[in-house]
């Protein structure tokens, strides 16, 4: 599978508190994962969870050798990163990141490269590049029919005359 060791889950929104606990805000607000790890990687550098207790507004997380709201204030708007195999994912699922650099095709033509995905509140959208032209399609099984990983290759079934522009 591609993509990298290390999977990006979120980022240290600020300090709560005197003794060195932080919010950490995950990208999937449902997401437990935080509260089922003994470690994470914060700005590249591994630390180990001492605890951690899900809020309506983050992850409260008390780090091993954060000590201090100084210590916790210097790690604030830092990325949050879990090792790739520390997720229990299921066969079907699928990691945004391991989109980018798929081949896309539609109508067995290609139809592009995804370039990025891009995050929003409904759904996420698929950044598709094939030479100048941006093409920009939501991700959602109506019109993304197949994902193949192994393959690297995306299906798409968008109606003619889809929206596009030049980058």
């Amino acid at each position: 599978m591609a993509g990298p060791d290390r999977i990006n889950i979120g980022g240290i929104a600020r300090a709560h508190g005197i003794k060195g606990e932080v919010v950490i805000v995950t990208h999937d607000p449902d997401s437990t994962t935080i509260g089922e790890l003994e470690r994470v990687w914060i700005g590249g550098v591994e630390r180990t969870i001492q605890q951690a207790r899900d809020t309506h507004r983050g992850w409260l997380v008390a780090l091993e050798g954060v000590a201090t709201r100084n210590d916790a204030e210097a790690l604030r708007g830092q990325v949050v990163e879990v090792d790739r195999d520390a997720l229990e994912l299921d066969e079907d699922d699928v990691l945004l990141g391991d989109l980018v650099g798929c081949a896309v095709m539609r109508g067995g033509e290609p139809w592009g490269t995804v370039a990025s995905v891009e995050l929003g509140e409904l759904q996420h959208l698929l950044v598709i590049h094939f030479g100048e032209l941006e093409r920009l399609v939501p991700l959602v099984d109506e019109l993304v029919r197949s994902i193949d990983l192994d393959a690297r290759t995306i299906v798409v079934d968008t109606p003619d005359g889809w929206p596009e522009s030049k980058r």
